[in-house]
């Protein structure tokens, strides 16, 4: 069972790469609507990239790890997460 909090970060690390990725879709995307070119594009997406980063999961991995220390599972585990990744999103506020 030490392998299971392995899977779970290897699984949440995942997401949020995955997250981060569909971040910069919508940010390219964003910019093509917006019709941006040269330094004004370039700009624009390095602000956008940044504030996906900071609005992704990567708080989720860190409190799925902590849920997976204290052997939680289910609803418990579920709370624990999403209180835990509310607590980070508010810390850094």
């Amino acid at each position: 069972m030490k392998s299971l909090p392995r899977i779970l970060f290897a699984a949440a690390l995942t997401l949020g790469f995955a997250a981060a990725h569909a971040a910069d879709a919508s940010c390219d995307t964003q910019a093509t609507d917006k019709k941006l070119h040269g330094a004004a594009k370039t700009s624009f997406l390095k602000k956008c990239n940044a504030d996906a980063a900071a609005s992704a999961p990567a708080g989720d991995a860190a409190c799925e790890t902590k849920a997976a220390d204290k052997k939680l599972h289910g609803a418990a585990k579920n709370s624990f997460v999403k209180k835990c990744t509310a607590d980070a999103a508010a810390a850094k506020s």
